[in-house]
């Protein structure tokens, strides 16, 4: 199976920046798109971004402007970047991965790879 692993996460003040980075150790990625996932305590997970393999994007609105994502074949990453973080970005942020996501993609694809999730914490 595609193995995709999270990093990047941590503890941030409220308006600071963190970047996140998915990497698929065992295969390449860029015939899929990645996206970005969130779940906070207490909620459902919901779509934050995703990239498709020619580089179209989606972000939701609520975090629009403030996200980030861009992909590196030559590293077999994809990274989203975080700025102007919010208390309400506070969750477990999981990538994914989608066979179908070529040409483009959204948070409402078939992803059927995961990461194990990393912990973001936004409180002053």
């Amino acid at each position: 199976q595609l193995q995709l692993v999270e990093s990047g996460g941590g503890l941030v003040q409220p308006g600071g920046s963190l970047r996140l980075s998915c990497v698929c150790v065992r295969y390449a990625l860029d015939s899929y798109a990645i996206g970005w996932f969130r779940q906070a305590p207490g909620k459902e997970r919901e779509a934050v971004s995703c990239i498709s393999s020619t580089e179209s994007t989606y972000y939701a609105d609520s975090v629009k402007g403030r996200f980030t994502i861009s992909r590196d074949n030559a590293k077999n990453t994809v990274d989203l970047q975080m700025n102007s973080l919010k208390p309400e970005d506070t969750a477990v942020y999981y990538c994914a991965a989608d066979i179908a996501g070529y040409y483009s993609c959204s948070g409402y694809g078939r992803y059927d790879y995961w990461g194990q999730g990393t912990q973001v914490t936004v409180s002053s």
